[in-house]
C-alpha cells in the first residue's frame, strides 16, 4: 500500500457532515509565536478576527517564562478562543532547550489552569500522562504528537505509529511528517480517513499542502492556518485567510470534488483563485489546489479516486500527459501536448484536452484588433499572413505553434535546442531557428513574440528569453502575461 494505486474512497469516512453553513468540523487552529505574554495575546486577537476556531500558544518562543503560574494564567484568561498549549523542545523541532521536568510541568499547570488542550510529544507522552494518575481535568484534552522532519513513512509504519500514541492514553492522536513527493500526502490521507479516534495528520512542505487543505474531506480533526506570510511553526503553513476566502475551506465535504493545478513550479498560478471563485459562485461542491507535482504518472496513478476529478497542467508535464491520459482529444494529439485532464467517474479513465492554443491565439487576436492591427483577411483572423515567432518548443510552445499555423500565419520556432525547434517547425509546417539566432533575426513590422520558457516565470518576472532591445517594433505575448502590447 506505500506505492501504487490510493484508492481514497472518502464517502465513507464518519468526519465531514453537518449542517448548512459548516459542512465539516475540522477545526482552523492559528499558531501563536511571540516574545511576550501581551504580544501573545494582541496575536491571539488577530486569530479571534480572522474567524480561526482556536490558538497554539508556543511557550517555547517566550523571551522569559519565570513566572509559569501567572505567565499561563492570564494566556488562559485573556484568551477569546480555545487555547492549545505546546512547549516544544528541540530535540522535537522545538525551541526549548531547558530541563525536562520544569517543562512538562508546566505542561501540566496550563491542565490545571484551565487549558483546552495540551499537546505532549511520543517519546514522553506515556510518563507523562502515567504522572497525572487520572487526576487530569475532563476539559482538557491530550494530544500526543510525533513529528518527522526527514520523510513519510509507509502506511504499516504510520499505523503503527498511531497504535503506539494510543497506547499512551493520548485523547487525540497527532502525526506531522515530511513531504519528498506528493504522492507521500495519500499514505497520510489512508490513515486519516480510517482513524477511529481524533487525528490529526499534516505532511509539511509545500509538497504536502494539500494535506492542511484536504484534512477537511478526509476527517481530520484540526489544521493549521497563520496570520502573516512567513511566520510559520511548521514548513508549508498556509494563511488563514487562504484557508477561508481561497478555498472555501468551511464548505469542504466528504463529497468535495478535488481539482488543481499540476506543475513544477505551481505556487505562483492563480488558477485557484479563478476556479474557486467560479465554484462558490455557481454553488459546486469542489475545491482547486495547487498541487507540486514531480512525476506526472506516479501522481495520477495514486490519486485514482473520482473524487480527484479533473487537472489543470501546466510547465513541465505537458507533453508527459499525452502519455497518461487514455484517451486523447484529436488537437491534443496533434499539438502533442495536454494542459486539461479529466476524470471520467463512470470508470476513472483520464482524458486529454489542449485549452491552451485557444485561449492564448484568442487573447493575440482580441489585442491585435484591440489595437488597430488587426487587418482584415479571408480567413477572418487578424493573425493571417503575420510572422509568428514562439520561443520554445515544449507543450505551451507547441499549441501556440499549431494555433497561430492554423490561423493562417507564418511560423517560426526559436529554441534553446535547434533540434527541439526543427522537429516542431516541421510538423506544423514552420521555420526553426535556435535561440542564439534569434538575437540576429531582422523582425517584421508588427510581428508576434510569443515567449512560451520558464524565462520570466515567478519570481524572476523581469527575466527575458532575448535582449529587451531585440523587440522594438514588436507584438509581445507571454504566456506568464496573456496579453498583447504594442511597441510601436
Amino acid at each position: 500500500m506505500d506505492s501504487g494505486n490510493v484508492l481514497l474512497a472518502s464517502g465513507s469516512m464518519g468526519g465531514g457532515g453537518g449542517g448548512a453553513q459548516l459542512k465539516n468540523p475540522t477545526l482552523i487552529c492559528v499558531p501563536i509565536m511571540a516574545d511576550t505574554v501581551d504580544e501573545m495575546l494582541v496575536k491571539v486577537g488577530q486569530a479571534k478576527s480572522a474567524s480561526a476556531d482556536l490558538v497554539e500558544i508556543r511557550l517555547d518562543y517566550l523571551r522569559s517564562f519565570v513566572d509559569p503560574r501567572g505567565d499561563l494564567a492570564a494566556l488562559v484568561n485573556g484568551s477569546s478562543l480555545p487555547t492549545l498549549f505546546t512547549y516544544r523542545p528541540r530535540w522535537e523541532g522545538g525551541q526549548y532547550e531547558g530541563d525536562e521536568s520544569k517543562r512538562l510541568d508546566a505542561l501540566k499547570l496550563a491542565m490545571d489552569l484551565g487549558a483546552d488542550y495540551i499537546d505532549v510529544e511520543l517519546q514522553v507522552a506515556g510518563d507523562f500522562i502515567g504522572s497525572l494518575h487520572g487526576s487530569r481535568p475532563s476539559k482538557c484534552k491530550v494530544i500526543v504528537s510525533s513529528h518527522n522532519y526527514e520523510c513519510t513513512p509507509s502506511v504499516e509504519d504510520l499505523g503503527d505509529l498511531v497504535a503506539r500514541i494510543q497506547a499512551t492514553g493520548a485523547d487525540i492522536v497527532k502525526i506531522a511528517t515530511t513531504a519528498l513527493d506528493i504522492t507521500d500526502v495519500a499514505r497520510m490521507f489512508q490513515i486519516m480517513v480510517h482513524s477511529q479516534v481524533p487525528f490529526i495528520g499534516l505532511v509539511m512542505g509545500e509538497r504536502g499542502l494539500i494535506s492542511r487543505v484536504l484534512c477537511a474531506k478526509f476527517g481530520g480533526y484540526l489544521t493549521f492556518g497563520i496570520l502573516e506570510s512567513g511566520v510559520v511553526s511548521a514548513p508549508g503553513q498556509p494563511l488563514v485567510k487562504d484557508l477561508l476566502d481561497l478555498y472555501n475551506f468551511r464548505q469542504i465535504s466528504a463529497d468535495t470534488k478535488v481539482f488543481g493545478i499540476i506543475g513544477r513550479p505551481v505556487g505562483h498560478s492563480k488558477s485557484p483563485v479563478l476556479y474557486n471563485e467560479a465554484f462558490k459562485s455557481a454553488g459546486f461542491n469542489g475545491v482547486y489546489v495547487h498541487l507540486l507535482v514531480d512525476d506526472l504518472a506516479r501522481f495520477l496513478q495514486t490519486y485514482s479516486s473520482p473524487d480527484f476529478a479533473g487537472f489543470s497542467c501546466t510547465i513541465p508535464h505537458k507533453e508527459d500527459a499525452v502519455k497518461c491520459c487514455d484517451e486523447v482529444d484529436p488537437v491534443a494529439k496533434s499539438i502533442g501536448a495536454v494542459n486539461c485532464i479529466v476524470r471520467r467517474e463512470s470508470d476513472g479513465k483520464l482524458f486529454g484536452f489542449n485549452t491552451d492554443y485557444v485561449g492564448a491565439i484568442s487573447a493575440i487576436e482580441e489585442g491585435l484588433q484591440a489595437s488597430g492591427n488587426g487587418s482584415s483577411s479571408l480567413s477572418g483572423s487578424p493573425l493571417a499572413g503575420k510572422l509568428f515567432v514562439v520561443i520554445g518548443a515544449g507543450g505551451a510552445g507547441k499549441a501556440l505553434a499549431y494555433g497561430a499555423k492554423e490561423k493562417g500565419a507564418k511560423v517560426v520556432i526559436a529554441n534553446r535546442t535547434y533540434d527541439r525547434a526543427k522537429e516542431l517547425a516541421d510538423t506544423i509546417g514552420g521555420e526553426a531557428i535556435s535561440l542564439a539566432d534569434l538575437e540576429n533575426f531582422h523582425p517584421e513590422t508588427g510581428m508576434i513574440l510569443a515567449n512560451t520558457t520558464s524565462i520570466g516565470m515567478h519570481p524572476k518576472v523581469e527575466e527575458t528569453p532575448v535582449p529587451k532591445v531585440f523587440v522594438p517594433r514588436l507584438y509581445t505575448f507571454t504566456k506568464h502575461h496573456p496579453t498583447v502590447s504594442s511597441t510601436d
